[in-house]
């Protein structure tokens, strides 16, 4: 399946703030699938049952747009900047909403959640601020991983989610997804691999950079 095609993020971001509405429509859509690796990554894996994903793209899509006036950032980071702490806001507002449903109604909720799971209630959205590296990721280039990364089954995109986004070890991912740390392993580096094949239609001038990372990752699939 293609990739979606867009306009370089820049371009679309100063056409929306020089009041071009078709532009800023593009603006949204184009970070549609970013926003959603933002939001399974801010979610932890056993409020999904309850959290939809998607309730929480749309909730912060609106305020977004609601809010576009107030967005003072020069940069396209700087817009993914302000869509992750819009998104960071929402997530932690889902979780207090769901703690205090599930005081309200502990008899029901008890039975719903895994002995030895308590300590995924101190959840905390991920940090605001980005580290160096990802400020050296062009905000187009994060852009089309995520489009490339919402292309792939359900299991790659979780295991891709939960070793190179939230960073988790092998032993525990193999835990959550209920499968052998070998297994996990090797559906990671099948992952990996649909993920650089998603991509090698793109400009093979930053493609050929993100592929030599993907390989240098798989030969990490030994580590903790």
């Amino acid at each position: 399946m293609d990739l979606p095609a867009h306009k370089p993020l820049d371009e679309l971001l100063a056409a929306a703030r020089g009041g071009d509405a078709r532009r800023r429509d593009e603006l949204f859509a184009a970070c549609r699938s970013y926003l959603g690796v933002v939001a399974r990554a801010q979610i932890e894996t056993w409020l999904r049952a309850k959290v939809d994903a998607s309730d929480l793209i749309q909730q912060t899509m609106l305020e977004a747009h609601r809010d576009f006036d107030r967005f003072t950032g020069q940069t396209d980071q700087e817009w993914l900047a302000w869509l992750r702490r819009i998104m960071a806001h929402n997530a932690a507002d889902f979780v207090r909403r769901y703690k205090s449903t599930a005081k309200r109604s502990a008899n029901r909720e008890r039975s719903m959640v895994r002995t030895g799971d308590q300590s995924t209630y101190l959840f905390e959205p991920a940090a605001a601020v980005d580290s160096p590296s990802q400020q050296l990721i062009r905000a187009d280039r994060q852009l089309a991983l995520t489009d490339a990364l919402a292309q792939l089954s359900a299991d790659h995109q979780e295991v891709i989610l939960l070793r190179n986004v939230q960073r988790l070890p092998f032993n525990e991912i193999a835990e959550r997804m209920g499968r052998s740390r070998p297994a996990v392993q090797m559906l990671w580096m099948r992952a990996l691999k649909k993920l650089e094949e998603s991509l090698a239609g793109r400009d093979p001038s930053w493609c050929a950079v993100d592929s030599a990372a993907l390989r240098a990752a798989r030969g990490r699939a030994d580590d903790c």
